[in-house]
């Protein structure tokens, strides 16, 4: 629970870093969930099973978390897109997340070791990379 905090707090600049990457990718992803969900409604309303603005947000959702849901696939050509589009974006958001939790490991690993090596050395002294 302490990494968490961390992390919410900011402790350190790579913390700083992570939060705020997070961050950036959850709020892009509810906007695009609400504008998909939108469009979704939009090209698929009276034609199947998304009959409600509801349906739509909750059929984009589930889109984005789990690339699939419990309704039918759609059946106008615009919500097919959106369908195709939607699970590239989350494809392309998993590999983000991924990619920005690697990135914090990395920045940390690298601060630590140098943290150990500048211990390590004599007087203290940072050792020059």
């Amino acid at each position: 629970m302490h990494g968490v905090m961390d992390v919410a707090t900011a402790a350190t600049p790579v913390h700083h870093t992570l939060r705020n990457r997070i961050a950036g990718i959850v709020m892009v992803s509810l906007v695009v969930d609400v504008l998909a969900g939108m469009a979704a409604w939009h090209f698929e309303h009276g034609k199947g099973e998304i009959t409600t603005l509801w349906n739509a947000l909750f059929w984009t959702t589930t889109q984005m978390l789990t690339v699939s849901s419990q309704f039918p696939n759609p059946l106008t050509t615009g919500g097919k897109l959106l369908d195709v589009g939607l699970q590239v974006y989350a494809v392309t958001v998993v590999t983000s997340v991924a990619g920005a939790f690697a990135s914090f490991f990395h920045a940390r690993s690298l601060h630590l070791h140098g943290q150990a090596a500048a211990d390590q050395a004599p007087g203290g002294a940072s050792p020059s990379v």
